[in-house]
């Protein structure tokens, strides 16, 4: 498995979405309050490209169900690349905090990213992409957590950014090099709309019974922590 890790986190083709650890907004005030997130990949074999986790005020949504995806989000459903989402977060005025994975997260594996909250800024957001897919991704859309001291944990299913063909080709899905090395966004136009993702059918390149999940494919843990 550790050598599994190791190629995959050189092969994966995911422009600069490899971003630090480190939070990403203004210096730490003493009325914040540490929350970490730890993300479970609970699928059969995809992989979730770097995870990207944000803090911020109520109302921010990465997404709505029967509406089409934003660019950032497109990008990251299709490359894995987070950064045009997190610059985005940050220049709206509306987020705290932003954290991402610095490596891909393999089936069965958790990672934990801390950020900070306040009272006005009391949600939390969680994405990434699941490799190999067209455009499959899991989220947390916003999700108020306050300033409780319990353990919260929700499930995520995948969701389709409805922004590409699932026609299941490499030629069009990056990922680690052994299953495919495609290419990480395209103009094709998908179904237009963000849904429930079907899960992998095995009409192409992709074996269904190496790679189609059921949901959900996502356990997500916050805790407080200060």
């Amino acid at each position: 498995m550790k050598s599994l890790i190791t190629k995959i986190s050189a092969v994966i083709v995911l422009g600069a979405a490899l971003a630090s650890c480190d939070t990403m907004a203004s210096e730490y005030s003493t009325s914040d309050n540490m929350y970490e997130v730890t993300i479970t990949n609970i699928s059969h074999g995809e992989f979730f490209t770097p995870i990207m986790v944000a803090s911020h005020q109520h109302g921010v949504k990465l997404f709505k169900l029967g509406e089409a995806a934003s660019s950032e989000l497109e990008i990251i459903a299709e490359s894995g690349n987070s950064n045009p989402l997190k610059d985005s977060l940050l220049a709206s005025g509306k987020t705290l905090d932003v954290a991402q994975a610095t490596s891909p997260l393999p089936p069965g594996q958790s990672v934990t990213l801390t950020v900070r909250m306040n009272k006005k800024n009391s949600h939390i957001s969680v994405v990434s992409m699941l490799v190999p897919s067209n455009d499959a991704f899991f989220a947390v859309n916003g999700l108020h957590v306050g300033k409780a001291k319990r353990t919260i944990t929700v499930y995520s299913p995948v969701y389709d950014a409805g922004s590409e063909i699932n026609d299941e080709l490499c030629v069009s899905i990056p990922g680690p090099g052994f299953v495919c090395s495609g290419e990480g966004t395209n103009t094709e136009s998908g179904e237009g709309f963000v849904h429930v993702h079907p899960g992998i059918q095995g009409i192409a390149d992709l074996d269904k019974a190496q790679f189609d999940w059921r949901n959900p494919a996502a356990k997500i843990t916050i805790k407080r922590v200060k």
